[in-house]
């Protein structure tokens, strides 16, 4: 999802996917604290029998309606298929290259007889246009300024019984981000770069979320974790944050690829200094935020 204080940034669904088991593992993570969705029927028709093939008062399972809000390259979206195989998932993203790799990944019928489509969808508009079972984030809020105010439409939009859940990284506070802004604001690049490609807009600490939540009549469960991710290879963090972080500079800079090189260059010298490989790797520590909130039947 884009930043509205700033131009769209051009995603690179390769790089982002470089670092797919540690940005899964927060998703799985919230996928686990999910309770089972609303998706039976009420009693059957007098006379009729359920799609189990029970008799008079039975109830008939239905595939679950779910919406995937900043699904990027679909690799997590799909991860909702092995729990409910038979969904009807709709993943939405801004990102038109994000789009073309789910759809070419991950797009079409499911083996269990479900359905998985991605289309252009903008978290800062979006509102369900049907009753969903489940509306599911993974990290993607925090490039949506506001979006506490879109909670209410959000909520509104599950049916009875549904969840929203989400997560989002808590790092703003952390060396890789405010390295970044910093250098982002020097004398050198503060003209060229100006307010649009600075820090993520979306810093909400998570007893906010908890309140904002409770106060729409959810039961909310919100908790955050501190991976110690351990990273391998050549200036890992900065290949981290190539996918994410970094990306609204290199598009602000990418009319001007020396300019790309001699940021990317100096953004990681300082990330050498702050986070310096050990015999194992390159410790970076992620702080994530959940919330999982269950609608009243």
């Amino acid at each position: 999802m884009n930043d509205t204080a700033t131009p769209a940034s051009n995603w690179d669904p390769s790089q982002y996917l470089r670092h797919a088991g540690h940005r899964t593992r927060p998703f799985l993570d919230l996928l686990a604290r999910i309770p089972e969705l609303p998706t039976t029927s009420g009693a059957s028709a007098e006379g009729g029998a359920s799609a189990a093939g029970g008799g008079r008062g039975a109830t008939a399972r239905r595939p679950a309606r779910i919406a995937d809000i900043g699904c990027g390259a679909g690799n997590v979206t799909v991860l909702l298929t092995d729990r409910w195989p038979d969904a009807h998932i709709t993943g939405l993203d801004t990102s038109r290259e994000m789009l073309e790799a789910a759809r070419d990944g991950y797009g079409g019928p499911t083996p269990g007889g479900g359905l998985l489509e991605f289309v252009t969808g903008d978290a800062r508009t979006w509102t369900p246009e049907e009753p969903y079972d489940l509306i599911v984030s993974n990290a993607a809020l925090q490039w949506v300024p506001g979006h506490l105010g879109s909670f209410p439409a959000w909520v509104e939009g599950l049916a009875p019984g549904g969840t929203f859940a989400f997560q989002v990284p808590g790092n703003f506070a952390c060396p890789s981000h405010l390295l970044l802004d910093d250098l982002r604001q020097s004398p050198r690049w503060r003209e060229r770069l100006g307010a649009g490609a600075g820090r993520l807009a979306g810093m909400i600490e998570p007893a906010e979320y908890l309140a904002t939540l409770e106060d729409l009549g959810c039961v909310a469960d919100v908790w955050e974790t501190t991976y110690l991710q351990l990273l391998t290879g050549e200036d890992p963090v900065l290949d981290w944050t190539k996918g994410t972080a970094l990306r609204p500079v290199l598009t602000a800079l990418a009319d001007d690829p020396e300019a790309a090189a001699d940021f990317t260059r100096e953004y990681r010298d300082l990330l050498r200094e702050a986070y310096p490989p050990g015999p194992h790797g390159t410790v970076f520590p992620f702080r994530r935020i959940f919330a999982v909130a269950h609608k009243g039947s």
